[in-house]
């Protein structure tokens, strides 16, 4: 193994901190990424003191950390939030319920976790964005360019102030490329770039799965974004090369429905080329963690996250540092 496996809490957040952090140790994992939700990481309660307490508890179990996950609060920077922001959004940030209002507050946060990474002695952040456009995704009616152009430049301003907070922090914006964001996949992800310049606070979470069943080639994209890749999400998705009732779009079916052509696995039970991934992230010199995001609709979650680790322990190795045909050489 060449690089250390976490495992991504924010699946369990019904489980206590304690409680994840243990059965993270016994289903093998190295460390484990916190998400910002549950009791794992509370950010409006994450001083230095209470950063101390998490840091006392993963040394406890032996359990290294690298990151800290913002998905639901970052989704709300820069969408419409609706109810079903409010269901996932501290009652903090939904506050009164007022779009913009939320908008503001969610960046405000976003800028505080970056503090708690800080506190925690981490460089890195994951989670979403939102999208103002992600709705224009299908151009009927005809979608001016503009329009697609304003999305952007939204992100942007509200982006660009919490990558300058990022940047005087020491600290990353991992973001991961996933529909619904303002960045889906390759050529979206160039456009998010090139709406904050480049900013050296802002890249990505590599997460194979996302693009995989879009059609889109989640190896090249390690390559186009090699030095803007900070962390990898390892998770793992099937899909179907013949018809079924249920397209990419997903039908509004549910997770885990027959239905549909594709959906996500336990890491090694589905499509994504793994071993291609690693090959990729050696030849672009990536030596972080592997996080485990482990969803499976259809399998026991437990089962799933310690098959995963095992799974993702396997096909890591690291690359070679000669050239083969040295051997034959003459001294």
């Amino acid at each position: 193994m060449s690089r250390p496996v976490t495992l991504f809490s924010g699946q369990w957040a019904d489980m206590p901190i304690e409680t994840i952090c243990r059965k993270t140790k016994e289903f093998g994992y190295d460390g484990i990424e916190l998400g910002c939700w549950g009791d794992h990481i509370e950010i409006d309660k994450a001083d230095q003191s209470y950063c101390e307490q998490r840091k006392a508890i993963l040394k406890k179990y032996d359990l290294q950390l690298f990151t800290i996950s913002t998905h639901l609060v970052g989704q709300a920077v820069c969408d419409n939030p609706d109810q079903r922001h409010k269901a996932i959004l501290p009652p903090y940030i939904w506050g009164d319920g007022d779009p913009e209002g939320i908008r503001k507050r969610a960046a405000k946060e976003i800028i505080k976790t970056g503090e708690v990474a800080n506190r925690l002695g981490i460089e890195n952040v994951v989670g979403f964005t939102g999208s103002s456009i992600w709705h224009l995704l299908y151009p009927f009616p005809a979608v001016p360019p503009q329009m697609i152009d304003e999305g952007y430049k939204d992100f942007a301003r509200r982006w660009g102030p919490i990558f300058d907070e990022y940047k005087k922090l020491g600290v990353k914006y991992c973001f991961e490329v996933h529909p619904t964001e303002i960045a889906f996949d390759i050529t979206t992800s160039k456009r998010a770039l090139e709406a904050v310049d480049y900013h050296p606070a802002f890249g990505f979470n590599y997460d194979p799965s996302h693009m995989a069943y879009q059609g889109v080639d989640y190896v090249k994209f390690i390559y186009d974004f090699a030095d803007r890749i900070f962390h990898v999400h390892m998770k793992d998705v099937t899909w179907s090369d013949g018809p079924k009732d249920v397209g990419v779009f997903g039908g509004h079916t549910n997770f885990g429905d027959h239905r549909r052509c594709w959906d996500f696995r336990s890491v090694g039970r589905g499509r994504v080329d793994f071993e291609n991934v690693i090959r990729a992230l050696n030849d672009i010199g990536y030596n972080g963690p592997l996080s485990v995001e482990w969803e499976d609709p259809g399998m026991d979650r437990e089962q799933g996250a310690a098959e995963s680790c095992e799974y993702v322990k396997a096909v890591d190795f690291k690359p070679s540092d000669i050239a083969f045909d040295d051997a034959f050489a003459n001294e």
